[in-house]
């Protein structure tokens, strides 16, 4: 399992996708307003992953 790192795209749960802002010991700090549908899934802004419930998709 590779760890993200800061700026990292991420994806996780069914397709979402965002930018890792922070890196934490068990988990990230993701920024969701990256993905274009974004508003429409009426999320919160920010939301933390667990190390082990994501893939990278762009380092």
């Amino acid at each position: 399992m590779k760890k993200a790192e800061i700026g990292n795209v991420i994806e996780f749960r069914n397709g979402l996708k965002g930018v890792v802002e922070k890196v934490n010991e068990n988990s990230v700090i993701v920024d969701l307003t990256y993905m274009k549908n974004y508003r429409d899934l009426e999320l919160e802004e920010k939301t933390v992953v667990n190390h082990k419930n994501y893939t990278v998709v762009e380092a």
